[in-house]
Protein backbone atom coordinates (compact mmCIF):
# COMPACT_ATOMS: atom_id res chain seq x y z
CA UNK A 1 0.00 0.00 0.00
CA UNK A 2 1.16 3.40 -0.70
CA UNK A 3 2.15 5.67 1.81
CA UNK A 4 0.08 8.50 0.58
CA UNK A 5 -2.94 5.91 0.95
CA UNK A 6 -2.03 5.27 4.35
CA UNK A 7 -1.86 9.00 5.06
CA UNK A 8 -5.13 9.13 3.91
CA UNK A 9 -6.66 6.46 5.75
CA UNK A 10 -4.88 7.02 8.89
CA UNK A 11 -4.16 10.80 8.55
CA UNK A 12 -3.90 11.11 12.56
CA UNK A 13 -1.78 8.48 13.36
CA UNK A 14 1.89 9.74 11.71
CA UNK A 15 3.37 9.85 14.57
CA UNK A 16 2.31 6.40 16.75
CA UNK A 17 2.83 2.96 15.51
CA UNK A 18 -0.08 0.17 15.09
CA UNK A 19 0.33 -2.94 17.09
CA UNK A 20 1.60 -1.48 20.62
CA UNK A 21 0.02 -3.24 23.71
CA UNK A 22 -2.05 -0.53 25.48
CA UNK A 23 -1.30 -2.29 29.33
CA UNK A 24 -2.63 0.69 31.13
CA UNK A 25 -6.03 -1.27 31.39
CA UNK A 26 -9.60 -0.02 33.19
CA UNK A 27 -8.60 -2.07 36.33
CA UNK A 28 -5.84 0.11 37.07
CA UNK A 29 -7.12 3.37 36.73
CA UNK A 30 -8.76 5.66 38.94
CA UNK A 31 -12.54 3.89 38.59
CA UNK A 32 -10.63 0.20 39.95
CA UNK A 33 -12.90 -2.55 38.21
CA UNK A 34 -14.85 -0.47 35.56
CA UNK A 35 -13.88 -2.72 32.12
CA UNK A 36 -14.63 -0.52 28.63
CA UNK A 37 -17.58 -1.98 26.78
CA UNK A 38 -17.29 -1.43 23.45
CA UNK A 39 -20.12 -1.70 20.73
CA UNK A 40 -19.82 -2.97 16.75
CA UNK A 41 -22.47 -2.38 14.69
CA UNK A 42 -21.76 -4.95 12.14
CA UNK A 43 -20.17 -8.35 11.87
CA UNK A 44 -17.91 -7.61 8.56
CA UNK A 45 -14.81 -7.81 8.08
CA UNK A 46 -14.38 -4.91 9.13
CA UNK A 47 -16.25 -5.31 12.90
CA UNK A 48 -14.10 -8.73 13.07
CA UNK A 49 -11.17 -6.98 12.04
CA UNK A 50 -11.86 -4.28 14.52
CA UNK A 51 -12.80 -6.39 17.86
CA UNK A 52 -9.96 -8.95 16.95
CA UNK A 53 -6.94 -5.77 17.57
CA UNK A 54 -9.30 -4.21 20.17
CA UNK A 55 -8.92 -7.82 21.97
CA UNK A 56 -5.27 -7.99 21.95
CA UNK A 57 -4.68 -4.79 22.53
CA UNK A 58 -7.09 -3.67 25.09
CA UNK A 59 -6.71 -5.54 28.23
CA UNK A 60 -10.13 -6.21 30.11
CA UNK A 61 -12.33 -4.51 27.43
CA UNK A 62 -15.74 -5.87 26.70
CA UNK A 63 -16.79 -5.88 23.33
CA UNK A 64 -20.72 -6.68 21.38
CA UNK A 65 -20.25 -7.44 18.00
CA UNK A 66 -24.21 -6.59 16.62
CA UNK A 67 -25.79 -7.93 13.31
CA UNK A 68 -28.92 -7.03 11.54
CA UNK A 69 -28.57 -10.63 10.12
CA UNK A 70 -29.21 -13.62 11.85
CA UNK A 71 -25.55 -14.46 10.35
CA UNK A 72 -21.98 -13.12 10.57
CA UNK A 73 -19.26 -12.67 8.19
CA UNK A 74 -21.16 -9.88 5.79
CA UNK A 75 -19.35 -10.01 2.82
CA UNK A 76 -16.97 -12.71 3.07
CA UNK A 77 -20.30 -14.50 3.25
CA UNK A 78 -22.50 -13.09 1.20
CA UNK A 79 -19.65 -10.89 -1.50
CA UNK A 80 -17.38 -13.52 -2.32
CA UNK A 81 -17.38 -15.82 -5.17
CA UNK A 82 -18.70 -19.27 -4.34
CA UNK A 83 -15.48 -20.85 -6.53
CA UNK A 84 -13.12 -18.79 -4.58
CA UNK A 85 -13.41 -20.47 -1.02
CA UNK A 86 -9.88 -19.88 -0.39
CA UNK A 87 -10.62 -16.14 0.14
CA UNK A 88 -13.51 -17.31 2.95
CA UNK A 89 -10.68 -18.42 5.19
CA UNK A 90 -10.55 -15.78 7.00
CA UNK A 91 -14.09 -17.13 8.70
CA UNK A 92 -11.90 -18.94 10.83
CA UNK A 93 -9.77 -16.02 12.49
CA UNK A 94 -13.01 -14.28 12.56
CA UNK A 95 -14.77 -17.26 14.40
CA UNK A 96 -11.72 -17.58 17.34
CA UNK A 97 -12.30 -13.58 17.72
CA UNK A 98 -16.31 -14.17 18.13
CA UNK A 99 -15.61 -17.32 20.63
CA UNK A 100 -13.33 -15.25 22.95
CA UNK A 101 -14.98 -14.89 26.34
CA UNK A 102 -15.35 -11.20 26.01
CA UNK A 103 -17.21 -11.16 22.77
CA UNK A 104 -20.80 -11.40 22.25
CA UNK A 105 -22.56 -12.13 19.34
CA UNK A 106 -26.05 -10.46 19.25
CA UNK A 107 -27.78 -11.20 15.79
CA UNK A 108 -30.94 -10.20 14.13
CA UNK A 109 -30.65 -6.75 16.00
CA UNK A 110 -30.74 -3.70 13.77
CA UNK A 111 -29.86 0.02 14.18
CA UNK A 112 -32.34 2.06 13.40
CA UNK A 113 -34.85 -0.66 14.54
CA UNK A 114 -34.30 -2.16 17.56
CA UNK A 115 -32.44 0.55 18.96
CA UNK A 116 -31.18 4.24 18.58
CA UNK A 117 -27.38 5.45 18.15
CA UNK A 118 -27.98 7.65 21.55
CA UNK A 119 -28.96 4.21 23.22
CA UNK A 120 -26.06 2.24 22.40
CA UNK A 121 -23.92 5.76 23.66
CA UNK A 122 -25.70 5.61 27.01
CA UNK A 123 -24.74 1.52 26.89
CA UNK A 124 -21.13 1.93 25.64
CA UNK A 125 -18.30 3.44 26.32
CA UNK A 126 -17.41 3.15 22.50
CA UNK A 127 -19.59 2.40 19.31
CA UNK A 128 -17.76 1.55 16.44
CA UNK A 129 -20.12 2.16 13.48
CA UNK A 130 -18.79 -1.33 10.69
CA UNK A 131 -22.31 -1.90 8.86
CA UNK A 132 -20.55 -1.40 5.28
CA UNK A 133 -22.16 -0.07 1.71
CA UNK A 134 -25.39 -2.05 1.40
CA UNK A 135 -27.14 0.47 -1.45
CA UNK A 136 -25.57 0.81 -5.41
CA UNK A 137 -24.67 3.36 -7.25
CA UNK A 138 -26.62 4.42 -10.37
CA UNK A 139 -26.17 5.55 -13.93
CA UNK A 140 -29.33 8.50 -13.82
CA UNK A 141 -29.56 7.44 -17.49
CA UNK A 142 -32.63 6.82 -19.43
CA UNK A 143 -34.52 3.79 -19.06
CA UNK A 144 -32.42 2.10 -16.06
CA UNK A 145 -35.47 0.90 -14.35
CA UNK A 146 -36.14 -1.42 -17.25
CA UNK A 147 -36.71 -4.85 -16.49
CA UNK A 148 -33.67 -6.69 -16.59
CA UNK A 149 -30.92 -4.08 -15.91
CA UNK A 150 -29.81 -5.30 -12.36
CA UNK A 151 -27.14 -4.22 -10.55
CA UNK A 152 -24.25 -6.73 -9.88
CA UNK A 153 -24.25 -6.49 -5.96
CA UNK A 154 -27.74 -7.95 -6.48
CA UNK A 155 -26.61 -10.95 -8.85
CA UNK A 156 -23.84 -12.13 -6.36
CA UNK A 157 -26.63 -11.37 -3.62
CA UNK A 158 -28.77 -13.59 -5.20
CA UNK A 159 -26.17 -16.18 -6.29
CA UNK A 160 -24.79 -16.27 -2.59
CA UNK A 161 -28.00 -16.20 -1.00
CA UNK A 162 -28.21 -13.28 0.71
CA UNK A 163 -31.69 -13.35 2.18
CA UNK A 164 -33.98 -11.12 0.61
CA UNK A 165 -32.60 -11.66 -2.77
CA UNK A 166 -33.70 -15.37 -3.52
CA UNK A 167 -36.82 -14.17 -5.91
CA UNK A 168 -34.28 -12.11 -7.70
CA UNK A 169 -35.44 -14.33 -10.41
CA UNK A 170 -32.53 -12.88 -13.22
CA UNK A 171 -33.74 -13.15 -16.82
CA UNK A 172 -31.70 -15.49 -18.42
CA UNK A 173 -33.04 -16.64 -21.22
CA UNK A 174 -31.43 -14.07 -23.58
CA UNK A 175 -27.91 -15.37 -25.02
CA UNK A 176 -25.73 -12.18 -23.49
CA UNK A 177 -25.43 -10.27 -20.79
CA UNK A 178 -23.86 -6.61 -20.42
CA UNK A 179 -21.79 -5.56 -17.16
CA UNK A 180 -21.34 -2.06 -17.12
CA UNK A 181 -17.72 -1.59 -15.00
CA UNK A 182 -14.60 -3.72 -14.75
CA UNK A 183 -13.77 -4.29 -11.48
CA UNK A 184 -13.48 -7.57 -9.60
CA UNK A 185 -17.39 -8.22 -8.58
CA UNK A 186 -17.96 -7.65 -12.30
CA UNK A 187 -15.65 -10.13 -13.38
CA UNK A 188 -17.09 -12.49 -11.18
CA UNK A 189 -20.31 -12.29 -12.07
CA UNK A 190 -19.03 -12.66 -15.77
CA UNK A 191 -16.87 -16.04 -14.70
CA UNK A 192 -20.01 -17.33 -12.76
CA UNK A 193 -22.07 -16.73 -15.73
CA UNK A 194 -19.50 -18.62 -18.23
CA UNK A 195 -18.77 -20.90 -15.98
CA UNK A 196 -19.45 -25.10 -16.25
CA UNK A 197 -22.49 -25.38 -13.94
CA UNK A 198 -20.57 -29.15 -13.46
CA UNK A 199 -17.64 -27.01 -11.45
CA UNK A 200 -20.28 -24.75 -9.47
CA UNK A 201 -21.77 -27.65 -7.95
CA UNK A 202 -19.00 -28.20 -5.77
CA UNK A 203 -19.33 -25.09 -4.30
CA UNK A 204 -21.60 -23.19 -1.66
CA UNK A 205 -23.86 -21.30 -4.59
CA UNK A 206 -26.81 -21.53 -3.74
CA UNK A 207 -29.28 -24.33 -5.28
CA UNK A 208 -32.02 -22.24 -6.81
CA UNK A 209 -29.10 -19.96 -8.88
CA UNK A 210 -27.35 -23.46 -9.99
CA UNK A 211 -30.43 -24.86 -10.90
CA UNK A 212 -31.28 -21.17 -12.87
CA UNK A 213 -27.73 -21.44 -14.32
CA UNK A 214 -28.28 -24.88 -15.52
CA UNK A 215 -30.99 -23.16 -18.02
CA UNK A 216 -29.07 -20.16 -19.04
CA UNK A 217 -29.09 -19.54 -22.51
CA UNK A 218 -26.00 -16.68 -21.89
CA UNK A 219 -23.43 -17.07 -24.60
CA UNK A 220 -21.70 -13.77 -24.76
CA UNK A 221 -20.74 -11.34 -21.82
CA UNK A 222 -19.43 -8.05 -22.63
CA UNK A 223 -17.30 -5.98 -19.54
CA UNK A 224 -17.47 -2.98 -20.74
CA UNK A 225 -15.25 0.11 -19.34
CA UNK A 226 -15.00 3.69 -19.50
CA UNK A 227 -11.75 4.36 -19.90
CA UNK A 228 -8.85 2.28 -21.55
CA UNK A 229 -6.65 -1.06 -20.78
CA UNK A 230 -4.10 0.73 -18.70
CA UNK A 231 -7.23 1.88 -16.22
CA UNK A 232 -9.04 -1.24 -16.25
CA UNK A 233 -9.95 -2.20 -12.14
CA UNK A 234 -9.94 -6.16 -12.55
CA UNK A 235 -7.09 -7.91 -10.90
CA UNK A 236 -4.86 -10.39 -12.75
CA UNK A 237 -5.63 -13.23 -10.89
CA UNK A 238 -9.58 -12.55 -12.22
CA UNK A 239 -8.10 -12.05 -15.40
CA UNK A 240 -6.11 -15.65 -15.45
CA UNK A 241 -9.37 -16.87 -14.31
CA UNK A 242 -11.41 -15.51 -17.73
CA UNK A 243 -8.30 -16.38 -19.78
CA UNK A 244 -8.23 -20.27 -18.48
CA UNK A 245 -11.79 -20.57 -18.07
CA UNK A 246 -13.29 -23.89 -19.94
CA UNK A 247 -15.37 -23.59 -23.26
CA UNK A 248 -14.68 -19.89 -22.90
CA UNK A 249 -12.74 -17.64 -25.50
CA UNK A 250 -12.31 -14.00 -24.63
CA UNK A 251 -12.23 -11.93 -27.36
CA UNK A 252 -10.46 -8.55 -27.31
CA UNK A 253 -10.94 -6.03 -29.40
CA UNK A 254 -7.78 -4.95 -31.51
CA UNK A 255 -8.34 -1.25 -31.51
CA UNK A 256 -8.43 -0.76 -27.93
CA UNK A 257 -4.99 -1.23 -27.44
CA UNK A 258 -3.54 1.13 -29.86
CA UNK A 259 -0.02 2.51 -28.47
CA UNK A 260 -0.53 -0.13 -25.04
CA UNK A 261 2.26 -2.38 -25.86
CA UNK A 262 4.87 0.89 -25.91
CA UNK A 263 3.83 2.18 -22.63
CA UNK A 264 4.49 -1.15 -21.00
CA UNK A 265 8.49 -0.43 -20.00
CA UNK A 266 7.13 2.80 -17.95
CA UNK A 267 4.38 0.99 -15.69
CA UNK A 268 4.63 0.34 -12.43
CA UNK A 269 5.10 -3.33 -11.90
CA UNK A 270 1.69 -4.18 -10.86
CA UNK A 271 -0.02 -2.67 -13.79
CA UNK A 272 2.55 -3.79 -15.91
CA UNK A 273 2.18 -7.45 -15.19
CA UNK A 274 -1.42 -7.35 -15.88
CA UNK A 275 -1.02 -4.97 -19.15
CA UNK A 276 1.82 -7.98 -20.63
CA UNK A 277 -0.82 -10.30 -19.80
CA UNK A 278 -3.61 -8.54 -21.86
CA UNK A 279 -1.22 -7.92 -24.85
CA UNK A 280 -0.15 -11.32 -24.73
CA UNK A 281 -3.90 -12.59 -25.13
CA UNK A 282 -4.85 -9.88 -27.91
CA UNK A 283 -1.74 -11.47 -30.28
CA UNK A 284 -3.10 -14.91 -28.96
CA UNK A 285 -7.07 -14.67 -29.50
CA UNK A 286 -7.17 -15.99 -33.43
CA UNK A 287 -4.67 -18.70 -32.90
CA UNK A 288 -7.06 -20.85 -32.08
CA UNK A 289 -9.39 -22.11 -34.92
CA UNK A 290 -11.91 -24.73 -32.28
CA UNK A 291 -15.17 -23.54 -32.15
CA UNK A 292 -15.79 -22.50 -28.56
CA UNK A 293 -19.44 -22.00 -27.30
CA UNK A 294 -18.94 -19.02 -25.02
CA UNK A 295 -17.42 -15.98 -25.14
CA UNK A 296 -16.11 -12.92 -22.55
CA UNK A 297 -15.40 -9.67 -24.40
CA UNK A 298 -14.10 -6.85 -22.52
CA UNK A 299 -14.90 -3.78 -23.95
CA UNK A 300 -13.39 -0.12 -23.31
CA UNK A 301 -13.64 4.03 -24.19
CA UNK A 302 -17.68 3.22 -23.81
CA UNK A 303 -19.98 4.88 -21.26
CA UNK A 304 -23.55 4.46 -21.42
CA UNK A 305 -26.34 7.30 -21.84
CA UNK A 306 -28.90 5.12 -22.77
CA UNK A 307 -31.05 1.39 -22.10
CA UNK A 308 -32.90 0.76 -25.08
CA UNK A 309 -36.21 -1.31 -24.98
CA UNK A 310 -39.80 -1.33 -24.42
CA UNK A 311 -40.84 -4.15 -22.18
CA UNK A 312 -37.04 -5.16 -21.09
CA UNK A 313 -34.00 -4.01 -22.17
CA UNK A 314 -32.76 -4.96 -25.85
CA UNK A 315 -29.47 -2.99 -26.42
CA UNK A 316 -27.15 -0.34 -24.74
CA UNK A 317 -26.47 3.34 -26.45
CA UNK A 318 -22.67 4.01 -25.59
CA UNK A 319 -20.98 7.25 -26.43
CA UNK A 320 -17.19 6.16 -27.50
CA UNK A 321 -14.88 8.01 -25.33
CA UNK A 322 -10.76 9.39 -25.33
CA UNK A 323 -8.41 9.33 -23.05
CA UNK A 324 -7.48 13.20 -21.60
CA UNK A 325 -4.85 12.85 -19.35
CA UNK A 326 -6.06 9.76 -17.76
CA UNK A 327 -9.35 11.09 -17.75
CA UNK A 328 -12.50 9.67 -20.02
CA UNK A 329 -14.24 12.64 -22.39
CA UNK A 330 -16.90 12.00 -24.34
CA UNK A 331 -16.53 12.35 -28.07
CA UNK A 332 -19.09 12.62 -30.91
CA UNK A 333 -18.92 9.00 -31.47
CA UNK A 334 -21.67 6.73 -30.35
CA UNK A 335 -22.50 2.35 -30.46
CA UNK A 336 -25.26 0.86 -29.96
CA UNK A 337 -24.62 -3.02 -28.86
CA UNK A 338 -27.99 -5.53 -28.36
CA UNK A 339 -28.32 -7.26 -25.34
CA UNK A 340 -30.48 -9.18 -23.20
CA UNK A 341 -29.65 -8.59 -19.84
CA UNK A 342 -27.54 -5.63 -17.63
CA UNK A 343 -25.85 -5.77 -14.88
CA UNK A 344 -24.54 -2.24 -13.31
CA UNK A 345 -21.34 -2.12 -11.32
CA UNK A 346 -20.12 0.72 -10.59
CA UNK A 347 -19.60 1.01 -6.78
CA UNK A 348 -21.68 0.66 -3.78
CA UNK A 349 -22.35 3.63 -1.06
CA UNK A 350 -23.23 3.49 2.42
CA UNK A 351 -26.88 4.26 4.04
CA UNK A 352 -27.36 6.28 6.93
CA UNK A 353 -29.40 4.19 9.96
CA UNK A 354 -29.73 7.12 12.41
CA UNK A 355 -30.45 10.58 11.90
CA UNK A 356 -27.41 11.58 14.59
CA UNK A 357 -24.40 10.37 12.20
CA UNK A 358 -22.95 12.54 11.02
CA UNK A 359 -23.91 11.32 7.19
CA UNK A 360 -22.16 12.31 3.64
CA UNK A 361 -25.12 11.34 1.64
CA UNK A 362 -22.92 12.73 -2.19
CA UNK A 363 -20.27 10.46 -0.56
CA UNK A 364 -22.12 7.44 0.57
CA UNK A 365 -20.00 7.63 3.71
CA UNK A 366 -19.46 8.71 7.25
CA UNK A 367 -18.35 11.98 8.02
CA UNK A 368 -14.98 10.96 9.55
CA UNK A 369 -11.20 11.82 10.18
CA UNK A 370 -9.49 8.85 10.28
CA UNK A 371 -11.93 6.46 12.35
CA UNK A 372 -13.18 9.63 14.83
CA UNK A 373 -16.42 10.21 13.36
CA UNK A 374 -17.04 14.16 13.09
CA UNK A 375 -20.14 15.99 14.73
CA UNK A 376 -22.37 17.59 13.04
CA UNK A 377 -22.19 20.35 13.69
CA UNK A 378 -18.72 22.20 13.85
CA UNK A 379 -17.63 25.46 14.98
CA UNK A 380 -14.10 27.38 14.48
CA UNK A 381 -12.32 30.21 13.12
CA UNK A 382 -12.75 29.31 9.51
CA UNK A 383 -14.41 26.12 9.61
CA UNK A 384 -11.57 23.81 8.59
CA UNK A 385 -11.28 20.64 10.14
CA UNK A 386 -7.51 21.07 11.10
CA UNK A 387 -8.87 24.58 12.80
CA UNK A 388 -11.48 23.13 15.35
CA UNK A 389 -10.25 21.01 18.63
CA UNK A 390 -13.27 20.15 19.72
CA UNK A 391 -14.26 18.01 16.61
CA UNK A 392 -15.45 14.42 17.32
CA UNK A 393 -17.89 12.89 19.10
CA UNK A 394 -16.00 11.01 21.78
CA UNK A 395 -16.24 7.37 21.91
CA UNK A 396 -17.78 6.90 18.14
CA UNK A 397 -15.85 5.74 15.44
CA UNK A 398 -16.18 4.01 11.67
CA UNK A 399 -14.09 1.84 10.18
CA UNK A 400 -14.53 -0.24 6.92
CA UNK A 401 -16.79 1.09 3.72
CA UNK A 402 -18.93 2.96 6.06
CA UNK A 403 -15.94 5.35 6.63
CA UNK A 404 -13.82 4.81 3.82
CA UNK A 405 -16.68 4.59 0.46
CA UNK A 406 -15.88 1.14 -1.16
CA UNK A 407 -12.70 0.69 -1.58
CA UNK A 408 -10.03 -2.12 -1.86
CA UNK A 409 -10.15 -5.93 -1.35
CA UNK A 410 -10.07 -7.16 2.54
CA UNK A 411 -6.73 -6.62 2.86
CA UNK A 412 -7.40 -3.17 3.22
CA UNK A 413 -10.57 -2.92 5.24
CA UNK A 414 -8.31 -5.15 7.33
CA UNK A 415 -6.01 -2.69 7.38
CA UNK A 416 -8.26 0.38 7.78
CA UNK A 417 -10.20 -1.34 10.99
CA UNK A 418 -6.83 -2.14 12.97
CA UNK A 419 -5.80 1.62 12.45
CA UNK A 420 -8.98 3.00 13.04
CA UNK A 421 -9.19 0.23 16.38
CA UNK A 422 -5.83 1.51 17.70
CA UNK A 423 -7.04 5.11 17.85
CA UNK A 424 -10.07 3.51 20.13
CA UNK A 425 -7.58 1.51 22.71
CA UNK A 426 -5.33 5.17 22.47
CA UNK A 427 -8.35 7.17 23.36
CA UNK A 428 -9.04 4.72 26.31
CA UNK A 429 -5.33 4.96 27.10
CA UNK A 430 -5.33 8.91 27.15
CA UNK A 431 -8.88 9.47 29.06
CA UNK A 432 -10.37 10.71 25.69
CA UNK A 433 -13.16 8.32 26.94
CA UNK A 434 -13.31 8.28 30.38
CA UNK A 435 -14.52 5.01 32.21
CA UNK A 436 -16.79 7.15 34.81
CA UNK A 437 -19.10 4.26 35.96
CA UNK A 438 -19.56 1.07 33.98
CA UNK A 439 -22.10 0.45 31.03
CA UNK A 440 -24.91 -2.23 30.72
CA UNK A 441 -24.51 -2.97 27.16
CA UNK A 442 -27.73 -3.86 25.09
CA UNK A 443 -30.10 -6.27 27.28
CA UNK A 444 -31.25 -8.36 23.95
CA UNK A 445 -34.04 -10.34 26.68
CA UNK A 446 -37.62 -10.21 24.60
CA UNK A 447 -35.56 -9.72 21.77
CA UNK A 448 -35.60 -12.37 18.65
CA UNK A 449 -31.69 -12.04 19.01
CA UNK A 450 -29.53 -14.99 17.55
CA UNK A 451 -25.99 -15.99 20.06
CA UNK A 452 -22.84 -17.22 18.63
CA UNK A 453 -24.56 -20.48 19.98
CA UNK A 454 -27.36 -19.98 17.81
CA UNK A 455 -25.58 -18.93 14.70
CA UNK A 456 -23.22 -22.58 14.92
CA UNK A 457 -26.68 -24.50 15.09
CA UNK A 458 -27.64 -22.10 11.53
CA UNK A 459 -24.00 -23.39 10.42
CA UNK A 460 -24.64 -26.90 11.07
CA UNK A 461 -27.67 -27.47 9.30
CA UNK A 462 -26.74 -25.55 6.33
CA UNK A 463 -23.27 -28.28 6.29
CA UNK A 464 -25.90 -31.16 7.05
CA UNK A 465 -27.98 -29.86 3.81
CA UNK A 466 -25.14 -29.19 1.81
CA UNK A 467 -23.67 -32.55 2.35
CA UNK A 468 -26.76 -34.41 0.60
CA UNK A 469 -25.56 -32.38 -2.48
CA UNK A 470 -22.05 -33.04 -2.33
CA UNK A 471 -21.30 -29.17 -1.33
CA UNK A 472 -19.33 -27.52 1.54
CA UNK A 473 -22.93 -25.80 2.82
CA UNK A 474 -26.14 -25.20 1.42
CA UNK A 475 -27.38 -21.87 2.47
CA UNK A 476 -30.33 -20.97 4.53
CA UNK A 477 -32.11 -18.02 2.63
CA UNK A 478 -35.24 -17.59 5.21
CA UNK A 479 -34.95 -15.72 8.18
CA UNK A 480 -37.44 -17.37 10.08
CA UNK A 481 -36.09 -20.80 9.52
CA UNK A 482 -32.79 -19.45 10.70
CA UNK A 483 -34.59 -18.19 13.70
CA UNK A 484 -36.52 -21.16 14.57
CA UNK A 485 -33.38 -23.30 14.53
CA UNK A 486 -30.84 -20.48 16.29
CA UNK A 487 -33.72 -19.84 18.88
CA UNK A 488 -34.33 -23.68 19.16
CA UNK A 489 -30.47 -24.50 20.07
CA UNK A 490 -30.30 -21.56 22.32
CA UNK A 491 -32.75 -22.68 24.79
CA UNK A 492 -31.79 -26.39 24.76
Amino acid sequence: MALGIIRNIFPLMRSGKVGHKITRSASSSSTGTVKPRICIVGAGPAGFYTAQYILKHLENSQIDIVEKLPVPFGLVRFGVAPDHPEVKNVINTFTKTAENPRVRFLGNLSLGKDFSLADLRERYHAVLLTYGAEQDNTLGIPNETLPNVLSAREFVAWYNGLPGFENLNPDLSGTSLTLLGQGNVAVDVARIVLSSVDDLKKTDITEYALEALSRSNIKTVHLVGRRGPLQAAFTIKELREMLKLTNCKTKWRVDDFHHVEESIPDLPRPRKRITELMVKSVTEQNATTAQIERSFRPIFFRSPINFIGQTKVEAVEYVVNKLVEGRAVATDQRETIPTELVCRSIGYRAISLDNHINFNEKKGCVNNAGGRVLKQTLTGSDQTIDDIEDKYETGLYASGWLATGPTGVILTTMNNSFGVADLVCRDFQNNVIKLNGSRAGIDPSGMPFVSWNGWKAIDAEEERRGSLQGKPREKLTCIKTMLEIALNAQTN
